[in-house]
């Protein structure tokens, strides 16, 4: 059988599929983590427990993307390397004080399993670049 198609059919249906694939930004992906766990922590009930935990977790989920982005413009592989192992130990402080805050807020428990699995996700990552990096 003949195929009736006309050769721009197959060219759109492949800039179709060029356009729509994912990109993968890790820059993007750490910005978008750190803004959904401020998002969910600002939708917990304030308490003494809560303050604690969403303090800490703001602050290592945040730290994650800015010591990526450090790194990508630092001179040397050294200091590269330093800066992603940073990245590193702050995504598995986050893992940490999400497991703590899920823990407090039961009522969160499925949206903070997604930034857990998030942050696990980060982790492999981050692992990976440090590993490869030697």
């Amino acid at each position: 059988m003949i195929n009736k198609q006309s050769p721009n059919s197959n060219h759109q249906t492949i800039s179709k599929f060029l356009i729509t694939k994912p990109k993968f930004d890790l820059e993007k992906r750490t910005l978008d983590f750190s803004m959904k766990v401020i998002m969910v922590c600002g939708k917990l009930v304030r308490n003494p427990v809560n303050d604690v935990l969403v303090r800490q977790l703001v602050r290592a989920a945040g730290s994650i993307g800015a010591n990526y982005r450090e790194a990508n413009d630092v001179f040397s592989k050294k200091d590269f390397r330093y800066k992603i192992g940073i990245s590193l130990m702050e995504a598995k402080e986050a893992h940490y004080w999400l497991n703590l805050l899920r823990e407090a807020n039961i009522n969160y428990k499925e949206i903070i399993w997604q930034l857990i699995g998030e942050s696990c996700e980060l982790r492999k990552i981050f692992s990976s670049i440090v590993s490869k990096s030697y």
